[in-house]
């Protein structure tokens, strides 16, 4: 799998701050508006733009465009951000309480061009390019570019009339199918993307591109703005309509139309991308100054038995897929839980990232959600993708539609009222403090909080029901966690070789289950590494 590592930390926290197809008509006149050129209009429809991703997966595929490869290659990290979309000339800047557009330029990162275009009434028209929307030096390699170079993405920003407007967004699509938001906390995380295929097939991961995209402004500050997509790949074209709601974080309401033009050995729907390098339950010997550096600390499932599942993310020491077989799931999500600033100590905001949950709607029948956790030694790389993979098998000229939500929030859109979550997952050495440590035992510590935890009386007695897929279990006990609410469970796990362990933990008083389900993949490190 291909990892995206291009300055990702630095990408973040800038993103903050800153006939059976429709007929298109030659741009030949070119209308004025707010500093933008126009091509001319043309009808459209989500329905046209389906018709046309079907014509195009009965075609054999093209590369997107790429405008003087030699010229954008040498538009490099520090040569982009010298280049700056002109808020005079953002689309949709005549809305007083509509969400401003701006743009960004191609460069050596993002080298392949994407057709903007603004959507009013059912009218679309083609953004032109042009270098003089941009703030740039005047040697700049950029101005070279041909006139019909494009641009590489967008972003929404905050309300027009909100005095920050022009240094604050909230959504930008940037880069093949990926798409960021902002939490509750107002700050950049994780990623989403149209599609993943074959992510950790034995053919090359593909990753498909929106290549178009038509933006409809929002009717008022409470509706969405709506953004259609196409979606070009070597084995599929699709059609996207995002329903963007600006509120407590970002709600995405997102309506997909895949054609496949050829069989997908792995097709990860709604897929997530996030970093996972170490927290306080993997942290090696002297990796880092910080105490944890992650944006996403656990996978949570919701499946379709109305079972509450949190796995803990790991950053293996080879690339492991994990999958969790299930029948029209009621959601997962990549989740940022740990929200102390002291168990992270950096000013990137880890502890404000953004959780982001799946919301599948209508059925997606039987399948499985898979986690992909890929080695990393820094934090730049994003090394963590979770998706849901039918059961059924991805063949060439299949149609199919999915449509979900996508919540980027500070946690779990629909958290359980009845069941305790897991908080925190402690990882030691086996065995009972003052005597020799056993050999080949570890122990685990698995935290719990949240109702009814929270008005339990410490003196209740509560019991584990742990499992393990190979292994003795052994030195268990359950107790509440000093002057907190919480409430922790304790055991070691003596193993012998180096395969990879399942564990399943969960709380229960007497007959009743008090928390969700935790479960681990533990591998086994050879003696003496971190």
């Amino acid at each position: 799998m291909k990892r995206m590592s291009i300055r990702r930390r630095e990408f973040v926290r800038s993103a903050a701050a800153t006939a059976l197809l429709f007929r298109v008509w030659p741009a030949q006149a070119h209308a004025r508006a707010n500093g933008l050129s126009f091509g001319q209009p043309f009808a459209f429809s989500f329905d046209a733009l389906i018709a046309r991703a079907r014509q195009l997966a009965s075609e054999p595929y093209k590369e997107p465009y790429r405008p003087a490869p030699e010229l954008v290659a040498r538009i490099d990290y520090d040569v982009h951000g010298k280049i700056r979309w002109k808020p005079e000339n953002a689309l949709f800047v005549d809305q007083p309480n509509g969400y401003p557009v701006t743009f960004f330029h191609l460069g050596q990162f993002f080298q392949k061009s994407v057709k903007m275009h603004e959507l009013r009434s059912g009218q679309a028209r083609e953004i032109l390019y042009s270098p003089e929307y941009f703030q740039m030096p005047s040697d700049s390699i950029a101005r070279k570019l041909p006139k019909n170079s494009g641009f590489a993405g967008f972003r929404l920003h905050e309300l027009r009339s909100r005095s920050d407007w022009k240094t604050q967004d909230w959504l930008a699509f940037l880069g093949a199918s990926y798409v960021r938001a902002i939490g509750s906390l107002g700050q950049y995380g994780l990623s989403a993307r149209g599609i993943a295929v074959n992510t950790t097939a034995p053919t090359p991961e593909e990753f498909p591109d929106f290549t178009e995209f038509y933006l409809e402004p929002a009717a008022s500050e409470h509706d969405p703005v709506v953004v259609y997509a196409l979606l070009e790949g070597p084995s599929l074209s699709g059609a996207f309509r995002f329903a963007c709601q600006r509120g407590d974080g970002v709600v995405m309401e997102v309506d997909s139309a895949l054609f496949l033009r050829r069989d997908i050995a792995q097709l990860g729907i709604a897929p997530l991308t996030s970093m996972f390098w170490f927290g306080e339950h993997n942290r090696g010997y002297r990796v880092d100054w910080r105490p944890e550096v992650h944006d996403s600390d656990g996978l949570a499932i919701w499946n379709g038995h109305g079972e509450r599942i949190y796995r803990p993310l790991n950053a293996p020491a080879r690339v492991v897929t994990s999958s969790f077989y299930d029948k029209n799931p009621r959601g997962f999500g990549l989740v940022q839980r740990d929200r102390a600033y002291e168990h992270y100590l950096d000013g990137v905001n880890y502890d404000k990232r953004p959780s982001l949950w799946v919301e599948p709607l209508g059925e997606w029948g039987a399948g499985a959600v898979q986690l992909v956790e890929i080695p990393t030694d820094d934090e730049i790389h994003d090394n963590i993708v979770a998706f849901w993979v039918a059961s059924d098998p991805a063949k060439a000229g299949s149609a199919l539609r999915y449509r979900y939500k996508l919540h980027w929030q500070a946690d779990e859109p629909y958290p359980s009222s009845n069941l305790a979550h897991v908080a925190a997952t402690r990882i030691g050495r086996g065995g009972e403090p003052g005597k020799a440590r056993p050999k080949g035992s570890t122990k685990f510590v698995i935290e719990f909080e949240g109702k009814p935890l929270d008005t339990l009386p410490t003196s209740d007695k509560l019991s584990a029901e742990i499992s393990a897929s190979r292994g003795k279990i052994s030195y268990m006990f359950v107790e509440p966690v000093g002057a907190t609410k919480r409430w922790r469970v304790q055991f070691d796990l003596t193993i012998e070789g180096g395969d990879p362990v399942e564990l399943r933990v969960f709380l229960r008083k007497a007959k009743q289950t008090l928390t969700e389900t935790w479960l681990y993949q533990f591998e086994p490190r050879p003696t003496g590494t971190s």
